[in-house]
């Protein structure tokens, strides 16, 4: 059995359109493959009608299952539920925007169970309908990325992918409270085959990705693979302190053989605000690290089910 899991954040302008295509993608499969599917919707703490077109989905079709949160944890979370809870020998993550096309599913399980990949993941091959100055920044991501960490990130990847079950348990292995999936997806290795796709469009509804968010979650993904930040501190502290010798015997040598006298209250100035904004850097460079270990110390869940399809269920007989 195919698990597909779609994460869902205020998606209700989109899902009965996700609903209709996906259900149709499922007869095709169960058609030509032989392989039944579950839909696993994962309602992060939606505050628009989201939860009330799962609940009566559910009721509809016994192939519908979701999980609730208790409120929004976030995507990532979502998906680590989703791949929690799911019974399928093959997972599938994608969202309900119908941004990831189900007609890819097909192809996706003929790479897995057929040319024996573990997993097979959706790369898109263009960015048609991003803003300019988001491609710019995400494309500068990947490359920096792949500079400094050892984990493998892929240009254009999503999240759209369909994993074998060794793959999944592989995943769920992996507890952190702070939670970077494209770089969990490549840290785990396991042959991947990638499935170039056009960039779609949403179907309806907005993005709740702004450029901040993904800003935000990029420097997610540098302090989750990466150590290479740690060492800026130690970098400048060699660079200043080689400045500060260089400039203390430009400073000699001026005053001793052409009488020039030191420059004051510029230079200290300059120089203060040179070092203080360095030491400021450093010390927030430090301190992302330092939060984010503080945060693993905790041992707090990745999330809280607030309600499933069993308490719909039981609720209705009561």
């Amino acid at each position: 059995m195919i698990s597909i899991i779609v994460p869902c954040y205020n998606e209700e302008a989109a899902l009965p359109y996700f609903l209709a295509a996906i259900l149709e993608e499922a007869e095709t499969l169960l058609a030509e493959l032989g392989q039944e599917t579950e839909l696993v919707f994962v309602d992060d703490g939606s505050r628009d009608g989201t939860l009330d077109l799962l609940r009566t989905a559910a009721k509809e079709n016994s192939h519908i299952r979701y999980i609730s949160f208790s409120r929004n944890f976030g995507k990532e979370s979502a998906m680590y539920a989703g791949l929690e809870n799911c019974t399928g020998d093959y997972a599938v993550i994608m969202d309900a925007d119908l941004q990831h096309p189900p007609a890819m599913l097909a192809g996706m399980f003929r790479a897995i169970a057929e040319e024996g990949y573990d997993i097979a993941a959706a790369r898109r091959v263009s960015r048609k309908g991003e803003p300019p100055i988001r491609s710019f920044f995400a494309r500068a991501f990947y490359k920096l990325i792949n500079k400094i960490s050892n984990a493998e990130f892929v240009d254009g990847a999503s999240d759209f992918r369909m994993l074998s079950r060794p793959a999944v348990n592989a995943l769920l292995r992996l507890r952190e409270y702070n939670r970077f999936s494209k770089g969990i997806f490549g840290w785990i290795g396991f042959r991947t085959k990638w499935i170039p796709y056009e960039n779609v469009e949403r179907v309806a509804g907005e993005t709740t990705w702004s450029f901040w968010k993904l800003f935000l979650y990029s420097l997610e993904g540098i302090v989750a693979f990466s150590i290479t930040p740690l060492s800026i501190a130690s970098v400048m502290g060699i660079l200043f302190c080689a400045t500060a010798f260089l400039w203390m015997l430009m400073i000699i040598l001026r005053t001793l053989l052409f009488g020039d006298p030191v420059a004051g209250f510029p230079t200290l100035a300059c120089l203060l605000l040179l070092i203080g904004g360095s030491i400021q850097l450093s010390l927030g460079i430090i301190g992302q690290y330092l939060a984010k270990t503080y945060l693993e110390t905790k041992k707090r869940p990745i999330y809280i089910v607030g309600e499933t399809e069993k308490d719909c269920q039981k609720a209705g007989r009561d």
